[in-house]
């Protein structure tokens, strides 16, 4: 095995993490800064109003896409181990 091919399989996981974490993270983001500045309006310094919103909002997005997230790092393990006799030396 080859230090190019353990550079592009490391760069192909990488890509997947982020390509199937970013959804979840942008949408606890946006949540997170709407009921921050729900609180800087209101005066609301409640330290559970900021979870219990963040927590429905990540549960409802891996519900919409938890089949395409799960796709996503079925089809790279099943091309990761596909390929696996390639990086094999006899």
């Amino acid at each position: 095995m080859t230090v190019e091919a353990v550079i592009d399989m490391m760069k192909s996981g990488l890509f997947v993490i982020i390509k199937v974490s970013m959804p979840v993270l942008l949408i606890s983001m946006a949540v997170g800064l709407m009921v921050s500045i729900f609180q800087t309006v209101t005066s609301i310094q409640e330290q559970t109003l900021t979870f219990v919103p963040k927590v429905i909002s990540i549960f409802v997005t891996l519900m919409i896409l938890g089949n395409w997230m799960m796709t996503s790092m079925v089809e790279f393990a099943t091309d990761l181990w596909t390929s696996f006799s390639m990086y094999v030396h006899k």
